[in-house]
């Protein structure tokens, strides 16, 4: 069983419309609605690739019951969620066909107490002694103490699983000195951390900060890793419009089922890349194209060496 950890869960909401221009009413051509949030959504990437899975976080709300009972639709996943008095946010993705881009819109999250917080740990430390992989992925909601994600990585880390930190900010700075076995920051994220805009030394940076292995997405660039074993660079072989919104989870649903399916770097690296690049021209977040994925599979090009990094 691998487990997805989202603490800030999410309605996400798709909406097209065939142009989007500003101060303007616009007709929406359609509309798509789905369990969200960044774990979320790499759970349900792993369990389309046959995985099993618990997803823990939290939910409450009119909109955490709807998410619930979308769930439940969902083959090989168990929904382990905590739930809380406040409401679960809802996301709003405005895809524009005329031109591809995606305009995001993130509501708050509810605010966590104590009392859930610590219902919150309690389930987690049961949940993570039989899982063989975890993901802590997003944003904090309110009330959640800034350190929570490096308080779970050392939580898996005592339990002897490996685990995989997708998160940005100061929660990222914090959870990467705990040690995580994989961090995934995008370009901006690994910037911000490192304070180094270039790539390759700035996964070198994240490392000496605490994290085995630094896989960085530079978007249609694809992915940068680097740990001890060496260095990888992985790329799609073309560029793929449609919406990017929930490419970065697709990666990590990659990177996981590649970890407890103990395939080398380089095999994990090609099956992030070819599901990045696949959600690209899903409805939603959490979905792909399984035929693009199955094509790209073996024309993504990766290089490297095997060194010290």
């Amino acid at each position: 069983m691998i487990l997805t950890v989202t603490l800030n869960t999410a309605l996400d909401i798709t909406y097209r419309v065939r142009e989007l221009r500003p101060h303007t009413s616009h007709r929406v051509t359609e509309v798509t609605e789905r369990p969200g949030g960044k774990g979320l959504n790499v759970a349900r990437v792993l369990a389309a690739l046959g995985h099993q899975v618990t997803a823990t976080g939290f939910a409450g709300g009119a909109t955490g019951r709807s998410l619930r009972e979308q769930l439940t639709r969902t083959h090989g996943l168990v929904d382990a969620l905590v739930p809380v008095a406040g409401a679960t946010r809802r996301t709003i993705a405005v895809v524009d066909r005329s031109t591809g881009d995606t305009t995001q819109l993130n509501e708050p999250g509810p605010l966590i107490t104590p009392a859930e917080w610590s219902a919150f740990l309690e389930a987690y430390d049961d949940l993570v002694r039989s899982a063989a992989a975890v993901a802590l992925c997003g944003s904090l909601p309110p009330g959640v103490p800034v350190g929570a994600y490096a308080h779970l990585v050392r939580t898996a880390r005592a339990a002897g699983v490996p685990v995989l930190l997708d998160t940005s900010g100061e929660p990222l700075r914090r959870g990467v000195a705990a040690r995580p076995d994989i961090v995934k920051p995008n370009a901006d994220e690994l910037a911000e951390l490192t304070g180094s805009h270039e790539p390759l030394q700035a996964t070198r940076d994240a490392r000496r900060r605490g994290a085995h292995t630094v896989v960085a997405s530079l978007g249609a660039e694809g992915l940068l890793a680097v740990n001890t074993e060496g260095r990888w660079r992985a790329a799609p072989p073309r560029r793929l419009t449609g919406n990017p919104t929930g490419a970065g989870d697709s990666a990590v649903a990659g990177l996981l089922s590649g970890l407890v399916e103990h395939l080398p770097w380089p095999a994990r690296l090609a099956r992030a890349v070819a599901l990045s690049a696949a959600t690209v021209l899903a409805p939603a977040a959490g979905e792909f194209d399984r035929r693009t994925y199955e094509e790209l599979l073996d024309q993504v090009a990766v290089t490297g060496e095997v060194t010290a990094a």
